[in-house]
């Protein structure tokens, strides 16, 4: 299994330098203190790290692109350790990316 340090590494290699906070009105970018609500946000990738016997080391790494072409990652405990306002954060964006898929499928006309 890789690391978080290792995965984090990797990813500011490949463009993912900003650092990313969930706040009470949206997601913090760390080195420019911009803003992002949910529709600004598009969650490329997720990766789960499990600690051998802590629970408490559970952690989750998501690799986020905004709409203005910012790359980051935000880090979170998973599970009951979660921060309430990433988990809420994440939610929305999930809700907005499935209504954005459907609306996707039903814009495209059938072969019929």
């Amino acid at each position: 299994m890789k690391s978080l340090s290792g995965c984090l590494n990797k990813l500011v290699l490949d463009g993912y330098t900003e650092d990313f906070k969930a706040g009470e009105r949206g997601l913090l970018s760390l080195q420019t203190e911009r803003i992002y609500e949910p529709g600004q946000v598009n969650v490329v990738d997720f990766m789960r790290f499990e600690g051998p016997s802590d629970p408490a080391d559970n952690t989750i790494l998501y690799v986020i692109e905004t709409n203005d072409g910012v790359k980051g990652t935000l880090v979170d405990a998973y599970g009951s350790y979660a921060d309430p306002k990433v988990t809420l954060f994440m939610e929305e964006v999930e809700e907005l990316t499935k209504k954005m898929v459907n609306k996707d499928k039903d814009a495209k006309p059938s072969n019929n």
